[in-house]
């Protein structure tokens, strides 16, 4: 008799074909996802690239400037971010409307369009204009990109998958750092800053037409009632033996909800829903109020104030860059390990404590060069919690809380807070800095100790759960 432990066996011919036939579909996932994510690149890119070109647009128009001021340079930073704002809110009702793979197309036009014009941009009027434009295509892309991903990846890999798209936002951030720094070493002063903006048409067209070959959500699919496209679709990114049973689950939610009204703000009306949303919108407005994008959008400007010169301060700015990508390449291990709200919470200690550092070197300490890596130092540590820990559970945790019926709509007003967030971080932080000098960090670490104690309250956990299983928690959680 053969009392072999199957651990032991050779693999079967079966076995071995199962095995290939998954790994070629994880492939295919893995390559969607990627294109799908360069919408992410695209974000990171936009919105990291006017940290480097802000001190060459307040040189004087004879410079080759715009001859910004402090009010105007974060009137030319926070114009992208009211634009993604309302990018976000009608981006998700667009997804639900057009799909997910349509509205990416459209979304990579808006890019093209505002990345050409910015570069182009004569006065200030016409930067703000296209800034606004460019916004549209990055609140879009933020609120249908993850929740494309999400709604294509199997539950055992959502996560990984989903903060994909976070790695290519600091990966475009990195890039946007690294080549402001080239370009401004090497094109020299004279409108260097419309080279810096002018770059990002590149990834726009690569998003296009990668996004022509790339399949339609499933879930949408069904829930337009096209079932037999649904599951031919879920046929090719799914295992065969795992297809019958995700696709009933998810035929099941839509014939649930088939008799419901079209995804509004109607839906607010009922309890369990606007609980929902008014926590995905909370979560979404407190991850900006951390203050992470005074700075990834004003790094170089915070390292002038230190002392440093104006191409030190844009070459010490790749670190950043180089630390969020790392971060978040590590968050994304962690997700595999950890659940998402012990991530949350951590990070919501680690950004506390280095806000409060950064404070400390700009009121304490004398003007030095020692004073100023001391503050990149500081800001370092705070990317590193910030990337690592907040920044992938957050862009997760919005992609899959909210049902399919009117996931486009809850995801865009939730981002919609992400981004009004970002505005008005944005658009007080130069003033705000030029007025109190280092305090500013202390508002911010005050605000994100108040969140740490909102989450402790608040953040539930969804880790291994499907999109339709964390739908039915929270219709018992929120009825009460």
């Amino acid at each position: 008799m053969d009392v072999r432990d199957d651990a032991t066996q050779a693999p079967t011919p079966s076995s071995i074909a199962t095995d290939k036939a998954s790994a070629k579909v994880y492939r295919r996932l893995r390559t969607i996802t990627v294109i799908a994510t360069f919408g992410g690149l695209l974000f990171g890119y936009d919105t990291g690239v006017i940290s480097g070109a802000l001190p060459f647009m307040a040189l004087s128009p004879e410079e080759g400037g715009l001859g910004l001021t402090p009010l105007t340079e974060g009137i030319v930073a926070s114009s992208l971010v009211l634009g993604a704002a309302f990018g976000a809110l009608f981006g998700g009702r667009l997804c639900d409307r057009y799909g997910r793979k349509r509205t990416i197309l459209g979304l990579a036009v808006l890019f093209f369009v505002g990345a050409l014009g910015t570069a182009l941009a004569p006065e200030l009027v016409v930067m703000v204009l296209f800034r606004v434009l460019l916004g549209l295509a990055v609140g879009g892309a933020s609120a249908t990109v993850p929740v494309f991903i999400a709604e294509l990846a199997p539950a055992d890999r959502r996560g990984r998958l989903v903060t994909q798209n976070e790695l290519m936002i600091v990966t475009g951030q990195l890039l946007a750092y690294t080549s402001n720094a080239v370009i401004a070493e090497t094109v020299g002063e004279g409108g260097v800053w419309r080279w810096m903006l002018a770059i990002a048409t590149v990834p726009a067209v690569l998003l296009w037409f990668g996004m022509l070959f790339v399949p339609e959500s499933p879930r949408w699919l069904a829930s337009r009632g096209r079932f037999e496209d649904a599951e031919r679709t879920l046929g090719r990114i799914r295992d065969a033996q795992v297809v019958d049973e995700e696709f009933a689950e998810i035929k099941r939610r839509v014939t649930a909800d088939a008799g419901e009204r079209k995804a509004g703000w109607r839906d607010l009306g009922t309890p369990w829903v606007r609980r929902l949303v008014i926590f995905g919108f909370g979560l979404a407005s407190l991850t900006q109020l951390t203050g992470v994008n005074s700075i990834m959008y004003f790094a170089p400007t915070i390292l002038l104030d230190t002392g440093l010169g104006t191409q030190a301060a844009l070459t010490a700015t790749i670190a950043n860059g180089v630390v969020a990508v790392l971060a978040v390449a590590t968050g994304m291990w962690l997700l595999g390990r950890f659940g998402r709200r012990p991530m949350l919470l951590t990070g919501q200690v680690g950004v506390t404590v280095s806000l409060v550092l950064i404070a400390f070197c700009f009121l304490v300490l004398p003007e030095s060069t020692a004073r100023s890596y001391l503050v990149l130092a500081s800001m370092l540590t705070f990317l590193l919690f910030m990337q690592g820990c907040i920044a992938t559970v957050f862009w997760l945790m919005l992609s899959e809380i909210f049902p399919l019926r009117l996931r486009g709509f809850a995801m865009g007003t939730a981002v919609f807070g992400t981004w009004m967030a970002n505005f008005l971080v944005t658009l007080v932080f130069p003033p705000l800095i030029d007025a109190i000098g280092g305090a500013t960090f202390l508002i911010f670490a005050a605000i994100n100790a108040a969140t740490f104690v909102f989450y402790v309250r608040t953040v539930p956990e969804t880790r291994g759960r499907s999109m339709e299983a964390i739908e039915s928690h929270f219709r018992r959680q929120y009825a009460d």
